[in-house]
């Protein structure tokens, strides 16, 4: 399982995910209103993707952003994702 909350916009394929949007990496793992991301691995992983699991913090610990903040948001990335 692993669910990451989006402090920025997102888009991939025909699916646009707006900050406060939360992405997984399989159908299984998802929640009501979860958009799933099944390219999701380290290597694919988004800028502004915060974990939101033990599964998910391992995958953003092996991604270039391991190491960053997370920081606030205002929310203007997200504007027509």
């Amino acid at each position: 399982m692993a669910r990451f909350k989006m402090q920025q916009a997102f888009h991939f394929a025909d699916k646009r995910v707006k900050a406060g949007g939360v992405i997984v990496d399989t159908l299984a793992n998802a929640q009501g209103g979860d958009v799933v991301y099944s390219a999701m691995s380290a290597a694919t992983l988004p800028a502004g993707a915060v974990p939101l699991d033990v599964t998910a913090t391992t995958v953003f610990n092996a991604s270039r952003w391991a190491g960053t903040t997370w920081g606030w948001s205002s929310g203007r990335d997200s504007i027509d994702a």
